[in-house]
């Protein structure tokens, strides 16, 4: 758990909330979708995007809409997790310094959200390109991190 901020700065305590709601919501999103309680990582999410708009900077911003496609994935959402996904993917494909392990990340969760959406063919695309930035990534931490989320998106 992060210390809280020793100072009343509403700066400070947002980025407190946010990283607390993060990771709150990453360990539900990495849970079995049929064994996760899909209102407590809905809130957990939204919360820490909010706030992570008030103090964030556009990589937290779109960090925070990652976290929102898969939860949104996840929860049966296909619509909006989809809007979410398709933001996020947009934006770490364009971005050259996105590192290898976050490509894989954005790949994967917008095959589950393009699943929940039922868009088979953009599911089935994004699934194989998950796959190939899996395969390529050099850090085995990086590989393991990414596929306690990869491996509950359904395959095509």
């Amino acid at each position: 758990m992060p210390k809280t901020p020793e100072d009343t700065s509403s700066d400070s305590w947002h980025r407190f909330f946010a990283a607390q709601a993060n990771n709150e919501a990453w360990t539900l999103a990495e849970v079995s979708h049929s064994r996760v309680n899909a209102l407590a990582l809905l809130n957990a999410a939204h919360a820490s995007a909010w706030h992570w708009q008030a103090v964030g900077n556009v990589l937290n911003q779109q960090r925070a809409i990652m976290l929102l496609a898969q939860a949104h994935a996840v929860a049966g959402f296909g619509s909006s997790a989809l809007l979410y996904a398709n933001e996020m993917r947009a934006y770490f494909l364009s971005e050259p310094s996105t590192p290898d392990w976050e490509l894989a990340f954005a790949h994967a969760i917008h095959a589950n959200a393009a699943h929940a959406a039922g868009e088979l063919a953009q599911h089935e695309s994004s699934y194989a390109s998950a796959e190939s930035a899996i395969r390529t990534l050099a850090d085995e931490n990086d590989r393991v991190m990414v596929m306690r989320t990869f491996e509950h998106v359904p395959r095509p």
